[in-house]
């Protein structure tokens, strides 16, 4: 069901095949290969194929629980089991990257009375591929999804392109109706192990000014609620401080914050560095799309139905929106460090945003990433300590900025 993984399979490619029974899309140079799922949208894979030390390890982190294509009799079932209303129906499909549209967190009540989940409509309804192509220069599918209920139409269109590890993600919403429409937009990217592992791993990303979120973590929070800090430094609800750039400190907890991105720079990213395996994995994109990056992590606090106490997820969710409150009390709450944290698409109008994804094999004596830079064609990976630099081929990356 997957491409050959081989040196000499270096073959763009773009196959219909089943991720743990479910439709999905693979899409591959050869080097690297992304798989979605038509369920939901979810991107539930991303990893090196052509037989480096690592091949096989999937940087996204995969649901320890059975999922279900959103709409079957069984996802109807699983999701009765996972949780209360609109809570289960997400996590019923929910694997890996998911797409958080048109609003972060819970639905109101009234809406999640008449059906409206966790995170918005778009994970939770079936997308189709609309077109494929395959050249000698890249690979490229195009999936798209119409969300009845807010009014949008969505596509996301991923691109590898020949000899890189990277994938270039373009994703537009547009606006059916004739009035303005005020919305998120958030990229749920979740992270576990093998790849993130508590002893080997750690986290970047290009901010500093954050906050605790305000309503703790089920009496088992790791931070103290609702405060103000300097990133990765937070404040403990025991007292003291905590790294959170270290993944999976203190079992049975779990904790949100809300990191606002460097203002000053335009190119942002997220990485997650594991010096055993000497690999890399990491997003980059543009502030004036996405300025905030909402930080979660589930560390065996939830002892019920799907998490069971053993789960161990940590989410690096970058968007237009800094927490997970829903709409009204996002709204209500207003800008947070002088930055809206919101987005607005115009009546019959169209957004686009681009971002990527990538792997690079890094020293396994690298303990840090201090930067990210992109060049025309390059990204530049700046590891903690001075003279500590790799490139990578980025061809299109300029792409990120049009």
């Amino acid at each position: 069901m997957r491409p050959a993984e081989t040196k000499a399979a270096r073959i763009a490619s773009v196959n219909r095949m089943r991720w743990r029974g479910r439709k999905a899309i693979s899409v591959s140079n050869g080097i690297v290969e992304m798989v979605a799922l038509e369920g939901g949208g979810h991107i539930a894979e991303f990893r090196f194929v052509d037989g480096r030390p690592q091949p096989g390890v999937n940087v996204l982190w995969e649901c320890p629980w059975e999922g279900a294509t959103p709409g079957s009799a069984k996802a109807r079932r699983l999701a009765k089991k996972y949780g209360a209303k609109g809570v289960g129906d997400f996590l019923a499909s929910f694997t890996g990257h998911a797409l958080c549209l048109d609003y972060f967190g819970m639905a109101s009540p009234e809406e999640t009375r008449r059906g409206m989940p966790l995170h918005g409509e778009a994970a939770c309804v079936k997308w189709r591929m609309q077109n494929q192509t395959k050249t000698s220069a890249a690979a490229r599918a195009r999936l798209q999804v119409a969300l009845s209920a807010a009014g949008l139409d969505f596509s996301r269109v991923i691109e590898i392109r020949k000899n890189q590890s990277m994938a270039l993600i373009e994703e537009r919403v547009t606006n059916r109706a004739n009035t303005d429409h005020y919305f998120h937009w958030v990229q749920h990217v979740t992270l576990g192990r093998p790849f993130l592992d508590a002893r080997y791993s750690r986290i970047f990303l290009s901010g500093s000014k954050a906050k605790t979120w305000p309503l703790g973590y089920e009496n088992k929070s790791l931070v103290a609620s609702d405060r103000e800090f300097r990133w990765p430094q937070a404040p403990r609800e025991k007292g003291g401080k905590t790294d959170l750039s270290l993944p999976f400190r203190e079992r049975g907890t779990g904790f949100l914050v809300s990191v606002w991105l460097d203002g000053a720079r335009e190119l942002q990213f997220v990485a997650t560095l594991n010096w055993k395996l000497g690999l890399l994995a990491g997003y980059v994109f543009c502030r004036n799309d996405f300025p905030w990056v909402a930080v979660w992590e589930e560390n065996g606090a939830r002892g019920y139905a799907p998490w069971n106490g053993r789960t161990q997820a940590r989410g690096m969710e970058f968007g237009t929106t800094p927490t997970p409150i829903g709409k009204e009390a996002t709204f209500l709450a207003g800008k947070l460090f002088d930055t809206p944290c919101w987005a607005k698409l115009p009546a019959r109008a169209t957004r686009t945003v681009r971002y990527a994804v990538f792997l690079a094999d890094v020293p396994k004596s690298w303990r840090g990433i201090r930067d990210v830079e992109a060049t025309k064609a390059a990204l530049v990976l700046h590891g903690s300590s001075r003279g500590q630099t790799i490139k990578i081929a980025a061809s299109g990356i300029s792409r990120l900025y049009a």
